[in-house]
């Protein structure tokens, strides 16, 4: 799809309380909305050449040649909707939030925007009060020379899912303009952390920061929930000579540092910049992570670094650097992540690869670096959550610690802890998003792998799909809630959606190695076994410390079983049972290849060792697990499988 950058303006506009006002009488809030589209909206939008990007149910997107004509039609419908509430109940009245942002952005081919300069935007209608207008520190310098307007400065906003802090004007509509804009003094710490509070506290705390005595330099970081039910924020602590902890810093917070180029040959810049680009997007795409932008990190290429001082200046717990070598044919990249709280490496790795592959060993250099940055950081804050709150767990401390259980081994016990802890975190908040995909996770691996609750499997399924319909009604390109919602599927008997599912996964993260590797079972279990093996091994390298990497394993084992290669399915399945030790599925293929390879005595050991996980477990039940499969090509290799597991002596029913 071509795709073309530019400046644009862009207002986004949203009524406040839709849903509250639809639930009282949706029929009549809805001819409403109609009404002021035909009479006030559109029309407006029209005077000042706007273009109507997409209609979002309750709101707009719009984009303007100029933030001169955003404005003007942003007063011009706030002001409009105040004349049409006139006599109206507070209750009942239709009331907008509007954001303006003007930036960078990119128009597709069937005229949709994407890109900062939207995002940003919508974040501004978020924090904005009813009826009036935020504006970004960018649109209001376009305007300020141009229009009178009644603004308040909101200072140094955090929006949600924007890395670095926008300066917010908040322009009320109805007020008669002054004279002379607020100033722009400097933001303190006080007027930092009031950015997650409702305008009308903003303003009152505005004022009381400028009253501070000048010098007292506070540290003025909220409490971060990138994606939990936001909270207020937290006070903000002062840094002190004797104290240096980060407490002022959002858990799972992290800058990538630019990767220095150690090979001497400024041609090898351009890989390492390309590696610290990839590796930024690839960690902000988490659901957990907060990662300063790559613009704000790269001031600091080249240049000798205190990561305590480097972590108290922009507010991260942890720092990740790394480099790029290459001798004669090969290139090392290694990476480390640090405690700026301690200075203590807390993982480094180095990974190598062809020079003649560049392009493939970015992308494997930083997929691995950021699964694997990811899973650390995890671990890392759990810890530190245990020691410092063991028995009083908020919502995050209790998604940390579920997420760390599913990263500590691919077990029946470890799944069951990591529901308990999910469903705790939901009793405390029932949206949480993190914590709706967690327990759905584990609900349905516990189902399909171990078979835990298969007596109510149809529910259990239901279940997790509930929750991760409502993450995607939040979050469509959640790619952990596409991931789950394939294997519900799975056990649905839905194959096409099982697969659509995954490629949605994939498309919204490239690097989601459990995604390749489910992808790699659906083709294996839809006779293209040489297909699935190539993402299977794909996935294994992009995150070879996967907690399931012993399933994926196993679907390598059974890939081999359907091609008839039987040593390599010996292989596969003792990788397998040894990384998984749990699972029944490779003892399966480990009996059908010592059938066909006439180790008899090893069969009986592995049929021993299968019943030990399975008692019941049998030529029939293994047919039984394709279940929607009914290619000739599966149904052939099935059938040599069964002919395998027969000559090694398992039990037929």
């Amino acid at each position: 799809m071509s795709e073309t950058r530019k400046l644009a303006a862009i207002l986004v506009a949203d009524v406040v309380g839709y849903s509250r006002l639809a639930g009282e009488d949706e029929d009549r809030t809805l001819a409403r909305l109609r009404g002021l589209r035909s009479d006030l909206i559109d029309p407006a939008i029209a005077a000042h050449h706007g273009r109507i990007v997409k209609r979002t149910g309750d709101g707009s997107i719009i984009e303007f040649r100029s933030v001169v004509d955003a404005v003007r039609c942003g007063i011009e419908l706030q002001s409009g909707l105040i004349e049409r509430n006139a006599g109206v109940p507070p209750e009942k009245r239709i009331e907008f939030r509007v954001g303006i942002h003007v930036g960078d952005v990119v128009e597709e081919s069937d005229g949709d925007l994407m890109g900062d300069g939207v995002n940003i935007a919508a974040r501004l209608e978020g924090v904005a009060d009813p009826g009036a207008i935020c504006l970004s520190e960018d649109a209001y310098r376009h305007v300020k020379g141009r229009l009178e307007l009644t603004v308040t400065d909101l200072g140094q906003t955090r929006l949600k899912n924007i890395a670095e802090p926008v300066r917010v004007y908040s322009l009320e509509v109805g007020k008669p303009a002054v004279a002379k804009l607020a100033s722009t003094t400097a933001v303190t710490g006080a007027a930092a952390a009031a950015g997650a509070l409702p305008a009308s506290r903003r303003r009152r705390m505005s004022m009381l920061a400028a009253a501070i005595v000048s010098g007292l330099v506070v540290a003025g970081w909220f409490g971060w929930r990138k994606f939990m039910a936001p909270l207020a924020p937290a006070p903000a602590p002062v840094a002190t000579a004797a104290d240096e902890k980060l407490t002022h810093a959002p858990r799972l917070s992290t800058v990538v540092l630019p990767f220095a180029n150690l090979s001497g040959d400024p041609a090898e810049d351009r890989f390492a910049d390309g590696l610290t680009d990839d590796v930024t997007t690839a960690l902000s795409l988490s659901p957990q992570s907060f990662v300063i932008s790559r613009s704000t990190a790269s001031a600091y290429k080249g240049k000798p670094i205190d990561v305590k001082q480097l972590g108290r200046d922009l507010g991260v717990r942890y720092a990740l650097e790394g480099s790029v070598r290459r001798v004669a044919d090969t290139i090392t990249t290694t990476a480390q992540l640090i405690s700026t709280e301690t200075g203590a490496h807390v993982w480094a790795d180095r990974f190598e690869g062809e020079a003649g592959k560049i392009a493939d060993l970015q992308f494997e250099a930083q997929a691995r670096i950021a699964n694997a940055v990811d899973d650390e950081l995890i671990r890392a804050e759990n810890q530190r959550a245990l020691n410092e709150r063991p028995t009083k767990a908020d919502a995050l401390d209790l998604n940390l610690r579920g997420w760390a259980a599913l990263s500590s081994g691919y077990t029946p016990e470890n799944l069951n802890k990591a529901l308990e802890y999910f469903e705790q975190a939901l009793k405390l908040e029932p949206d949480n998003l993190w914590a709706l995909q967690g327990s759905a996770l584990a609900e349905v691996s516990r189902l399909t792998t171990f078979g835990i609750e298969s007596g109510r499997g149809h529910e259990v399924l239901l279940e997790a799909e509930g929750k991760v319909d409502r993450v995607l009604a939040v979050d469509p390109n959640s790619h952990l809630a596409h991931f789950i919602k394939a294997l519900t599927a799975l056990g649905n008997g839905e194959p096409d959606v099982w697969l659509a599912e995954l490629d949605a996964a994939v498309a919204a993260n490239r690097n989601f190695a459990d995604a390749l590797a489910e992808k790699g079972h659906y083709l294996i279990v839809h006779g293209r076994s040489t297909e699935g093996i190539d993402l299977i091994e794909q996935a294994l390298r992009l995150d070879p410390h996967d907690p399931a990497r012993g399933l994926w394993q196993y679907y390598l084992c059974d890939a081999y079983a359907h091609l008839a290669e039987w040593e390599r399915v010996v292989e596969a399945c003792q990788k397998s049972a040894a990384m998984s030790p749990a699972l029944g599925w490779p003892y399966f293929g480990l009996v059908a290849a010592y059938g066909w390879l006439g180790r008899f005595d090893e069969a009986r050991d592995a049929i021993a060792e299968l019943k030990q996980r399975w008692p019941f477990a049998s030529v029939q039940f293994y047919n039984r697990i394709p279940g929607v499969i009914s290619e000739p090509k599966f149904t052939s290799e099935l059938q040599r499988i069964l002919d395998g597991l027969r000559k090694a002596g398992l039990r037929e029913m």
